[in-house]
Parts: C-alpha cells; structure tokens; sequence
C-alpha cells in the first residue's frame, strides 16, 4: 500500500508539485491541493451524514419475514426482518458491499454479489443464514452477475466475461453445491453483452436477453439440451429496447412478459405469445416508461411500475385477462424491487420520497387480482435525528432551450429544489450521470444540506439524452451531437438569470461518470457565467476513456458516445474533450476520483487535473484508492462531502455568508 500511494502522490507537473499532497483515512485516500477541513464541517454535517436506508433484498419464506440491505457499520450487508418494524439482524459482516440477494427457491440458502474495492468484478456468494456461512460460487477474477435461479432451486444461471475477460457470456451452474458444475451454455460474439432473464417452468429453457444500447435489445430463447437459440424479439432491422423489464416466462412456459418501445416513444408492458408470435400489449394507454414487473409464483397475480415525469405509480395486474389497475394508496415517490411473497397475498416493495429514505414496506393484498389492504413499514431508517417532514421538496420545471420542435422552443425538463428564505441564492447545478439515465426526486441528504445549511438552491436537469422522456430524447445527443447536452446547460444558466430569487453570479455545475464530463464542458463553455465545478469520476477525453474503459464494457458505450476507431469520430471525439480545452477553465475545479474504477478509468481524472494545473488553475484532488465507480465506504463518502463543503464555501458561497449562517 506505501509504495501505491508514493506512486501516486509523485504524478504530478511542476505546478501540481507545490500542491498540499496528504493521505485520509489509514492512508486509503490521496488528497491534493486540499486545504485542511474545519472541524465545524464535520459536525455539521454529522447528522446528514448518519441517515441510513435499507432495500427490500428477497422473502424467507412463508411466514418467515423477509431479507433487508442496510447499512449498520461501513458498508451495506444482508439482515432479516421477521415483522413490520422488527429488529434487524445482521447477517453478513464483511468488509465491501452486499448486493444482489436472492433465496434460494424451496430451501434458505441466500445468493448474494461482492466486489473488491470498488473493481465491479463481482463475485457470487451462497450464504447459510443459520451459521452465516458463505462460499464463492464463482472463480474469484472474472466479472459475474445477473444470477437466476431456475424454479426448483436446483440450478443458477448467471453472466460471466469467465472465458476471455471480454465477451458477457451465460453459464449455468448445475449443482449450487458443486462450483466445478459450471458449464458454458451460451458463448457471446467478442465484447458482447448477454446474459440470462429468466428459466422456464421445466427448467430446459433460458430467455436471453443481448443489449447492444438503450434504444436496440434483443430477446432470444436458449434451449438448454440442444444448444438452439431462437430469436424472439428485436433486431438490428426493428431496433427497439427490451432491457428495461427482465422478460419473464408466464407461470404455463406459453408466453413471456416484457417490456418494449417497439410501437411508440415509450417501453409498454406486453405479453409475447411464443407459438403465435402475437404480442398485446397490456399498458398501450399509459404515455411513459414501465420500469419494474412482478410476477407471483402460481402466476395469478402481477404488478408493474410506471415512471410518470420521474415520479412512481404503482399497478396490479390480473395477467390471464391482462387487464390491470393503478394503486392510489402510496407515498408519491420512487418504487423498486417489487416482490411478491410466496403464497401471493403481499406485494414487498423499495419505497423513497423527497423527505424518507429508502426503506422496505409491504402491500397486503386481497383475494382478486385488483384488492389491496394496508400498506406496512417493515423498516424505519434512522435519519439522524433530523426533522425530515421538514426537508423541501422539489418542483417540476421546463426550461426553453436552443432548438425547436414542430415550431416550438424545445423545453428541458428539470427539478428545483429552493431555500425557504428570502433573496437571491446561490445555485448548483446537480448534472447526472449514465448519460441515457434521469434525475428522479428522491432522498438526498446532501441536497438538502445544500439548500438548509448552504442556503443554495438545486436544480437537477433532464437534458437531452436522458431516459424517461421516450426514446427520441434518448437520442438527441448520439455521436456529432454530444455538445447539445451542453448547450442544455447553457440554456439552464439563460433561465437561473430571470429568476429573481436565484443568483445568476454565484452557480456551480456538480456531477458524476458522464454527468462529471458534463460539468468539465460545461467550464470550458461557461466559465465565465459559473463560480466553480465538481467532477466525479468524469470523462475528460472521450478517446482515452474509450481505449481504457474495461474490455468487457467498450462495445456498449461505442453507439452512444461513437467509434473511436473510425478517424473522423476520433477526431471528433478529441476535439470536444474537455482536456483539449482546459485553457478555457478559468474557475476553481475539485475532481474526486476511485483508484480501481473499472468504468472511467483514473487515468481521466489525473489528466484533466495535470492540465487544468498547467493552464494555471487551481484543482482540488481526491482519490480514493479502495473505491471504483465512485464511493460507497462511508468514511470515503463522508470525506468527500465535508470537502464538497469546504469547496463551496470559498467558492460559491462566500465568507461573508457562511459566517452569517
């Protein structure tokens, strides 16, 4: 580990070499050109800091309560819930995240995935929840991940890049017991993303599901004992996208349910007849995007989520008559992981608003396929102490930007979430990542230090490219268009400066992944309207991020982004990367970046840093070398957002105010 972070603190230009260069957390995190941090910050944001949240994982069985991911100590780890508002007992205590848990079918076993520092090379793992035993299912170096379980229990299919490091595959592991029963069953084109979706009832045929981008999937049907594979759905001549539901078998193996765009903007719930090859679609009259699916174990009952302008509405289905009827009962928020019990008289659920974190509750449910009871918590997260029912929650906006459609300015759709006080605050721009994903308004802690303690409003646009908005959007900033994005931002800081209770004089861009290049074009556009940015993990040269992005991911970000390869795209590509124009960033800059991040590699983080440097502009820099893609160890997070602080009370917030408050 010393001679890693000797190594590290030694990149630098000679300007960097004057840089304040320490090390945070048992040496685990680099910090350059970082000031020390006021100890005010941190026990002001302690409480913040301190809310926890928990997501539904699986059922224990009849009457055997259910399986929670929270967070007790560093890291989020399994625990059993027996009841609504029962204790929760940790099962799992190791040192990196928890994810993905699924009980085994007709016994107790739990499957659950684990990467180490943050690489996204996941391991499976079976857990015996009576002695807390777990053992690698997989071989401990390549990336492993969208397991199922047949119905039996008796099998598990799951994707592995196993053979060549590159190629998304399917296997099958015959026997859970056996790790040496792992067998290839379908072998992906080099650099390919398949991977399984569902078993049918017998147990002989797997759905497959390739992903070449978010507007073109396919589905495909694996027949086990011969080795066929039937194409089902999709196609390079009829791109649409499929991946957005797991396609799942009917309880009879005739059909499959699924989600598509392939009649209109939006993806539909539909059932695909396999004989017939028919498809009707159950959703058709709901103009947005269905997310999520259920489907009880007999095959009676289903349930399906709808994103609605960024905010849940939850369905019931009757899935013989395909027929179905909105639940007007919950909270208005985000809804994930739903999850019928066993015997189909609950549904479980993922539940987050504006002002609760996200926490596990369960819909009774009644004898017909539309009846529904009660909705109980079974969780209660400790959100620190803070009077949450307080927080501010956000409004919906639409922002005029450039370009126009059918003669019409083109509107932007965008969250605010504003101070309750009087003048003009100070604005940070919340950009997110993906790029084909969506700001949805859910608990943020961080926001609402922002607004409460900062006095700064938040506005988290939708630009285009974002998911939600049907898939033309998603295509509005493919390839030569990439900087349109950015002219939506420009557009943004055009409506901030008409607003008489924000300050046109004091905005700052934030974002990660995709949305911290967003904030790097931003600077090189707008430096001289912005204060101040904050990169995580961002892309600075869409080149090098695209030779050095792990193999196994590079085909799937080409048809977004472009093909590097083909020299007109690669000069394209350079031309706009942000590292080519760090001269024009005259603003001050913190870049947070994860050593082992498999996505955006840590070398994007270090030249835009080198060369902002260079041009003569100061650069906080934080890498964490035990994190990927970002941060999920709490002390590196806390880190990070105690120097977040500190970065925008010198420069986006003032002295004079932060003393104020």
């Amino acid at each position: 580990m010393r001679l890693a972070i000797l190594a590290l603190l030694a990149f630098a230009t000679p300007l960097a070499a004057q840089q304040n260069r320490r090390t945070a957390n048992d040496g685990n995190v680099v910090l350059d050109g970082i000031p020390e941090l006021p100890e005010r910050i941190a026990q002001r944001l302690n409480r913040y800091q301190n809310i926890r949240s928990a997501s539904f994982g699986d059922w224990a069985g009849e009457g055997a309560g259910l399986y929670v991911v929270t967070r007790f100590g560093d890291v989020p780890q399994v625990h059993h819930v027996a009841g609504p508002g029962a204790a929760r007992r940790q099962l799992t205590f190791f040192t990196e995240p928890v994810s993905g848990v699924s009980r085994r079918p007709g016994g107790t076993e739990l499957l659950f995935s684990m990467d180490e520092g943050g690489s996204e090379f996941f391991q499976l793992f079976l857990l015996d929840p009576a002695t807390g035993d777990a053992r690698r299912l997989t071989d401990g170096t390549s990336r492993n991940g969208a397991a199922v379980w047949s119905d039996d229990g008796g099998k598990l299919a799951y994707q592995s890049t196993r053979r060549n490091g590159r190629s998304n595959d399917v296997w099958v592991l015959h026997d859970p017991g056996d790790t040496t029963s792992a067998r290839l069953v379908f072998q992906a084109p080099d650099g390919a993303f398949w991977a399984a979706s569902d078993w049918s009832p017998d147990g002989n045929r797997l759905l497959l599901v390739q992903y070449v981008s978010i507007t073109d999937s396919r589905i495909h049907l694996l027949d086990l004992e011969t080795g066929a594979v039937e194409h089902v759905a999709g196609g390079e001549l009829a791109p649409a996208n499929y991946a957005g539901v797991s396609p799942t078998f009917s309880a009879d193996g005739a059909g499959i349910f699924l989600a598509t765009d392939s009649e209109g903007e939006f993806r539909q719930l539909g059932y695909l007849d396999l004989e017939t090859a028919r498809m009707t679609f159950v959703s058709g009259d709901i103009p947005w995007d269905v997310e999520g699916f259920a489907l009880s174990d007999d095959g009676s009952r289903g349930a399906f989520v709808v994103n609605e302008n960024g905010i849940s509405a939850l369905y019931l289905m009757d899935p013989a008559a395909l027929q179905y009827r909105r639940v007007d009962s919950l909270p208005v928020g985000l809804i994930g992981g739903l999850s019928f019990s066993p015997d189909g008289r609950r549904l479980a659920m993922t539940l987050n608003t504006a002002r609760t974190p996200s926490d596990v509750f369960v819909l009774e449910l009644g004898r017909t396929p539309f009846a529904y009871g009660a909705l109980a918590r079974w969780t209660t997260s400790e959100v620190g102490g803070l009077q949450t029912d307080e927080f501010v929650q956000p409004d919906i906006i639409a922002y005029a930007t450039f370009d126009a459609v059918e003669g019409r300015r083109r509107t932007i759709p965008a969250f605010i979430h504003r101070p309750d006080t009087t003048g003009a605050h100070p604005v940070i721009i919340y950009i997110h990542g993906g790029p084909e994903s969506q700001y949805r308004p859910g608990f943020s802690g961080t926001f609402q230090y922002w607004v409460n303690e900062l006095g700064a409003a938040v506005i988290a646009p939708n630009v285009r490219g974002s998911a939600g908005y049907g898939k033309s959007y998603v295509k509005l900033d493919n390839g030569a268009k990439r900087e349109d994005s950015v002219r939506d931002i420009g557009a943004l800081l055009n409506w901030i400066q008409a607003q008489p209770d924000l300050d046109p004089d004091r905005i700052a861009v934030y974002g990660g992944s995709y949305g911290g290049y967003m904030v790097l074009a931003s600077l090189t556009h707008y430096s001289e309207r912005l204060a101040a940015g904050v990169d995580i993990v961002g892309i600075s040269n869409f080149v090098t991020f695209l030779e050095n992005t792990q193999d196994y991911r590079r085909d799937l970000r080409r048809p977004e982004y472009g093909d590097e390869r083909d020299p007109r795209m690669r000069a394209f590509l350079d031309s706009i990367s942000p590292n080519r124009q760090a001269q024009r960033i005259r603003v001050p800059l913190f870049v947070a970046q994860g050593q082992n991040d498999p996505r955006v590699p840590v070398t994007e983080s270090e030249q835009i840093v080198r060369a902002v440097r260079d041009a003569g502009q100061d650069v906080w820099y934080m890498n964490a070398l035990n994190e990927g893609h970002g941060f999920r160890k709490k002390e590196n997070r806390d880190l990070f957002d105690q120097i977040t602080v500190l970065f925008f009370e010198r420069h986006l917030i003032g002295e004079r105010e932060v003393s104020r408050r």
